[in-house]
């Protein structure tokens, strides 16, 4: 595959500095924090030093108060305070399922609000975490793809959603403790929740990377998993320069049924995704690429199209994640039948590709996969909807 430009969505991205305030490090790189550091009166020759214990104090400790770092110096906590603010995205609402999940709705600059979704399970813990306010590509199964994209989510907003979430799992050390002392809660990220992420790159691989890094949350580029609707070129760029597990919305085997599923398959068809898949698990080193496929009835669940799924994919390091179609309000197809979905992963597991079926989860709170939708945005769909039927205007 030759190399191309970036693909880019003409959306707004909030700006690092807030309005008429202090600029937010949370987000910033570490070369990004340096400069930012340097321009605003950090010696050059101390700011890569003072980069790394502010980099531990807020991503390793969970702190946000200057004041509480206490290997600064006194004038130097009180010269990053007037300038600088650790400020995440603000929780406004969380819900817990009776099965254990959490989702969090999300308030992020300009009042646009996200959903991200915590799923606890005996040998890990799991955060579903968005990358656009909205989406783009419409797949018509999918409850988020009914809300317009507003806009992309900033580094900071992206890796906020992470550490939020260990707020709430009480996950930071107690001053005194190491960075170990407590169980690892949240152990696995997938950018599976709003958004496309490869639509919103630059901002997904310095949050990621911070998210990886070794002095910080520090979690194994293997505890990453990024879900991409099928952007083709960014596909080997996310294997140069995130090197994280790769997922694929892959849902139909034929062009004329995923081009109705996942529209950006008109753009990027079947044949070319899977040419850049091909070549993704040798450049990122990963092991297998994860296909998902939701299962729908009468749509995608026939014999036929296991078979001709086990036949596209075969030489691509593979498992395919067999998702029941978690429904929502107005969704227009079903669920297919339980049978149906073992006799589906049967046919692929004989072939010789893991097929583990989901157990849907959160459903109670509708916070399964492809129901996530800002609370806001759904209120606002609801009173158009009554105002439609009652003749009434907004």
């Amino acid at each position: 595959m030759t190399a191309s430009a970036p693909v880019t969505q003409d959306v707004l991205t909030i700006p690092r500095k807030l309005p008429d305030g202090p600029i937010n490090l949370v987000g910033l790189t570490r070369d990004q924090m340096r400069a930012t550091l340097i321009a605003h009166g950090t010696p050059e020759k101390q700011a890569r030093m003072r980069v790394g214990q502010i980099w531990q104090w807020i991503y390793q400790k969970g702190i946000r108060e200057f004041d509480a770092m206490t290997n600064l110096s006194k004038a130097y906590r009180a010269e990053l305070a007037e300038t600088f603010v650790i400020a995440l995205p603000e929780v406004v609402s969380r819900q817990v399922s009776a099965d254990g999940t959490r989702k969090y709705l999300v308030r992020i600059a300009g009042g646009h609000e996200v959903e991200v979704v915590y799923i606890p399970e005996e040998d890990r813990g799991t955060l579903c975490i968005s990358s656009q306010v909205g989406c783009t590509l419409t797949c018509s199964f999918c409850h988020t793809g009914t809300q317009k994209l507003v806009r992309n989510l900033t580094a900071g907003e992206i890796v906020g959603q992470v550490m939020l979430a260990r707020d709430d799992l009480g996950e930071w050390p107690e001053p005194g403790e190491g960075s170990d002392a407590r169980p690892r809660l949240l152990s696995n990220v997938v950018l599976m929740g709003m958004g496309e992420p490869l639509y919103n790159f630059d901002a997904v691989r310095d949050a990621m990377k911070i998210t990886m890094d070794p002095e910080g949350i520090s979690l194994s580029r293997r505890r990453i998993t990024l879900s991409t609707s099928g952007v083709v070129p960014e596909i080997a760029r996310t294997a140069e320069e995130i090197g994280c597990m790769l997922a694929v919305s892959f849902h139909a085997t034929t062009d004329e049924v995923r081009d109705r599923l996942v529209p950006i398959n008109k753009k990027w068809p079947i044949a070319e995704l899977l040419e850049a898949l091909r070549a993704y698990p040798k450049a990122s080193n990963s092991e297998r690429i994860t296909f998902e496929y939701v299962m729908l009835k009468g749509v995608n669940d026939s014999d036929q199209d296991a078979r001709r799924l086990v036949d596209l994919i075969r030489g691509i390091p593979a498992k395919i994640n067999l998702i029941p179609f978690n429904e929502w309000p107005g969704a227009p197809y079903e669920r297919s039948d339980w049978e149906r979905i073992e006799r589906f992963a049967d046919i692929v597991y004989k072939a010789g590709y893991a097929s583990p079926i989901r157990t849907p989860r959160g459903e109670d709170i509708m916070a399964a996969c492809g129901q996530l939708k800002s609370a806001t945005e759904r209120a606002r769909k609801s009173r158009a909807q009554i105002a439609a039927e009652t003749g009434q205007s907004l």
